[in-house]
Order: C-alpha cells, then structure tokens, then sequence
C-alpha cells in the first residue's frame, strides 16, 4: 500500500496538470474543414438577412414598428451580426464549430498551411463572405474590428478601425480570395452553397463586391474598369442568393417569412403599406408574386372600418400625413398591411393581413382567390434570399451614368431582369390560377410605360422613379437600399413615420451593445447621426428630404 500511494504520489509530481486546453475538447483547427465552412456560409447568410431586414425597415421596403428612430434601432440591434462577425453566436450543431467568421477563416488558413491537401477553395469562400461582411457592417455602423481582429490573446480588448481602413482591409481580402480561386482549387467534397464549386462564379462575385464598393464610394475609375472586364454579376444564373428547403423541423429549412406567415394562427407580420400601394397603383407585375392578399378589401378603405382588426381604420389622420397626401392606414383592394412607425399592438388579423408570396418566400402566388393561408401551401418556403442580384447592378451602372439616356437603358435592363426573375417563381405554386399571371405583352407595356414616364419628366421625378425601382427590385434582399438613400436621398415619395417628431432620420446604428459592454476600449454613441465616411450628404434631420 505505501509502495502503490508513492508511486501515485509521484506520478502526481511529475505530471503537468495545468492544461490550457481540455482534451476533452476538439481544437478548431481539428475540426472537418467542410463543416466549418458550412458554418462560415451559414454565418454569412445569416448576416446578410439581418442587414437587410435592418435597411428594408429604415427604407419603408419593410414594415417598421417603431415610433421613435433612436427607441427602435438600439444597441442590441448588431449584437447578432457582430457575434456572427467576431465571435460565437452561430454554431453548427454537433460540429464542434461554434465561432464567428474571423476564427473559423483564420482555423481554415491554419488547417490549410500544415496539410499536404489543397484546401484553398475552402479558404477563398470564407475570406470572400467574410469581406463581404466587414464591408456591410462598416455601412451600416461606420467602423469595425479589422487590424487587431481575431488575436484575442494581444487584443483582449481590440480598437475600431476607420471606415476607410475597414473598407481597404476588406477589398485587399477580396484580392486574395481571388487569386486562390484563380487556381480553380477543388471543393474535396465539400458544400458550396452559393455556386456549387464554381470559382468562376465566385470571381464574378468578387468583382460586383467591388462594384457595389465603388459605387458607394465614388470611384468612377475602378468602377469602370471592373465593367469593362465584364467579370461581374451580370444574368441570373450568376445571381448571389442563398436558397432555403422545404423542411418543417430539426432544422427548419423553409424561408423564414414562409415560416412566419404560413402557420396555423395565419401572417405573423405585417408588410409595408408604402411598397403594396406603390406598387399595387402603378399595377407592377410583381405585385402578385411579391404579396398574397386573403381578403379583398381592407378595413377604412374599400371595406368598413374595424376597431377590432385594424383599429386605426377608425383613428383621425395626422396633420403631417394630411399635407403630403399620403396613405395612414389602408390601402385598398386587401392589401392589408402597416405604415411606417405604427407602434400598435397585434391583434388576432392573422388571416386578414397580407402575407408574403411566392417570390422570394416561396409561398402563394395572388390568384384572387382570397383564401386564408396555412402550414404547407404555395412553395412550401422553398424560395431564395437574394443578395446580390444582377438587377442591382444594372441599377448602379445606371446611377453612375453620364447621361439620361444612358441611365433610362439600365433601368429598363434592370426592371426586365428582376420581373423575370420574379416570375419565374410562379410554378412554385403549383396549384394557383396561373391566368391571373401578368402576359409578356402586359410585362412590356409597363417597362415602357415607365421608361417613357422617366424620359419625360423633371430630374426629381426622374431620380424618384429610378429609386422606386430599385427599391422594389430590392423586395426580401434590401441591405443595399439604406446605402442607396443615404447616398442620394431618393426616393422622395415615402410615406411618413407615424409620429410628427420621430427624431432625425438614422445615419448609422449604435455599436454592437454586446461588445461595448465588454470591451474597455469602446464607448457607446450617443445617437444614430454619425454619418459613415462615404455619407457626405448635409446632416440630419435636414437630409434625406423625405424624413
């Protein structure tokens, strides 16, 4: 006993106990490089649909709930995107992978540099979808983390970069990407969700990234320069989109607005007046595929006011909506929706309210059947996040055209390329009245219609259907929209907030709550008016004019 409690004893001595790394635990770098790259895209994905449902809500594309700018858009509103960004919000269940864009790229960089195996197409989509990311938060809160990112051990605490040095970071990551799938690296089986493997796909998509970047910061020179390579986003079969499933549960795969709005209590949101009546009036042929209405007529407009259902049917319209002309509560014809800032709460409209349709959800096409949705019908959410469509380039060519005739020809190329993209979503339902399908010669008639309305106007109605456009070309994937309003402060023709005072309109968000409750180095701002380093407009409240 002595002689077993001695050698016991001894081997205690002698063995180091004090492990940093628990063996228990899988390193990151141990991890299947092909499972951290579906969290990477997953990641990126994610981010892009926060992002855009920020820009959409700001831009009237979406409904926003909030009277006040500065009570909606508080701190908490970035936590996730710079979680996914910087640190652990995403994980991939059973993966062991559970760290943001920065630590899984750089455990791929690591991964790749000490194997003989080529995992260079691994490392090129996530510096790529990472860039992307660092381009997008540097819009929307004008600064990031870059130069002391992911070294957490010499930076417990890392300082923000400029917007411009964020913006020359993520562009130099862009060069990178590029050159590694110059070699056409091979997949090694792994998912590519985006493009399948395709790295001439991703080059192209590399290319409209520095379009976009160029547009907003107005370098005419490198903007034209990437055109002339005609290596860019340029038909839908390049399209950047991310494409959801069919399935219900563990994982639920479907669209999140088809998982919202096509259950057993009905439409959990609301949609945007200001877009429905836009479009509905101009008798857009997107119109159909974009809302499905499940009454046809709405409250305080073409039906009787109801105080139960849409209790603002029955309220006194504001001054400030009184003056400008503009729609409070109802739009006609059931579509059913909310105006900028309503702040009411939910009552049981579930099958009432308009819900999203069969493009990009993938739920019902309008067949007038005015039916109330459930779990199941239309598309079955199979539908599409689009991020970066070749109709948006269109309209950034457009916008850095010289001349109006040269613009009036990308908004026609840009309107023809998203109504056919949108109606190619049709068959997803399949049992809908394809007869109330907009005909070839009714999708002509209103692109010229509009081109023609554009020639001949004023420079402002001009700039406004132009934006219009754009923004309903945006409809589900509306992160650059924001940017676009920003830049030029059209269009004009917005509804306003329901509140007369809502506060100046947002130039940029807070910083990430999260991070600047721990990070020592990081102050939170005192409100929404910094102005990202691109923004060279007047200062709020005096710009956008429609705010």
């Amino acid at each position: 006993m002595f002689v077993v409690a001695g050698l016991i004893f001894n081997s205690c001595e002698t063995t180091d106990l004090d492990l940093l790394v628990s063996p228990n635990d899988l390193a990151i770098t141990q991890a299947d490089p092909n499972l951290i790259l579906n969290s990477i895209q997953l990641a990126g994905a994610s981010n892009m649909e926060r992002f855009s449902q920020l820009s959409s809500e700001l831009t009237r594309i979406e409904y926003m709930s909030g009277r006040i700018y500065q009570n909606t858009f508080q701190g908490s509103v970035m936590n996730s995107v710079w979680s996914r960004t910087y640190s652990s919000e995403f994980n991939l269940p059973g993966s062991g992978v559970d760290v943001g864009l920065f630590t899984n790229v750089q455990a791929l960089q690591e991964i790749n540099e000490a194997s003989d195996i080529n995992y260079n197409f691994h490392v090129a989509v996530g510096q790529t979808l990472k860039a992307y990311s660092l381009l997008l938060l540097t819009d929307f809160i004008g600064e990031a983390v870059l130069s002391q990112a992911g070294n957490p051990d010499e930076f417990p605490a890392p300082l923000l970069d400029s917007g411009q040095e964020v913006y020359a970071g993520a562009l130099a990551l862009l060069d990178e990407a590029e050159a590694l799938f110059a070699g056409n690296p091979p997949t090694l089986g792994a998912t590519d969700f985006f493009y399948g493997g395709d790295s001439t796909r991703w080059i192209k998509l590399i290319n409209t990234i520095r379009l976009r970047s160029y547009f907003l910061t107005d370098n005419t020179a490198a903007f034209n320069a990437i055109i002339s390579t005609g290596n860019f986003i340029s038909t839908a079969a390049d399209d950047f989109q991310w494409q959801y499933g069919t399935r219900v549960l563990q994982p639920d795969t479907r669209h999140p607005q088809y998982a919202n709005d096509y259950s057993p209590t009905g439409a959990g949101g609301y949609l945007s007046n200001w877009l429905m009546e836009t479009m509905s009036v101009q008798d857009d042929p997107r119109t159909r595929y974009y809302f499905y209405r499940q009454v046809d007529a709405t409250p305080g407009a073409d039906a009787p006011a109801d105080e139960q259902f849409l209790s603002c049917s029955l309220f006194t319209v504001p001054q400030h909506f009184i003056d400008g002309g503009f729609t409070f509560c109802s739009v006609p014809n059931g579509f059913w929706g909310r105006s900028h800032g309503n702040d009411e709460g939910t009552p049981p409209d579930g099958f009432f309210k308009t819900a999203y349709g069969v493009y990009p959800a993938a739920g019902r096409f309008d067949d007038n059947s005015f039916e109330a949705i459930g779990l199941g019908q239309g598309g079955g959410g199979a539908g599409i996040a689009p991020i970066m469509l070749s109709s948006y380039v269109d309209f950034w060519r457009g916008e850095m055209a010289t001349s109006d005739a040269e613009k009036a020809v990308f908004l026609r190329a840009a309107m023809q390329k998203s109504i056919a993209k949108v109606q190619g979503f049709g068959a997803l339902d399949g049992n809908a009245d394809k007869s109330f399908e907009p005909t070839a010669a009714e999708v002509t008639a209103f692109i010229d219609g509009t081109v023609n309305t554009y020639n001949a106007s004023t420079p402002e109605v001009k700039a406004n259907i132009f934006a219009e456009q754009y923004w309903i070309s945006q409809w589900g994937g509306g992160q650059e929209a924001w940017n676009y309003y920003r830049k030029t402060g059209y269009p004009t023709s917005l509804t306003p907030n329901w509140e007369p005072d809502p506060g100046a309109f947002p130039r940029s968000f807070l910083y990430a709550q999260d991070e600047v409750i721990t990070n020592p180095n990081l102050n939170q701002r005192e409100n929404l008016l910094n102005q990202v380093f691109w923004d060279t407009n007047p200062a709020s409240p005096a710009f956008p004019l429609a705010n």
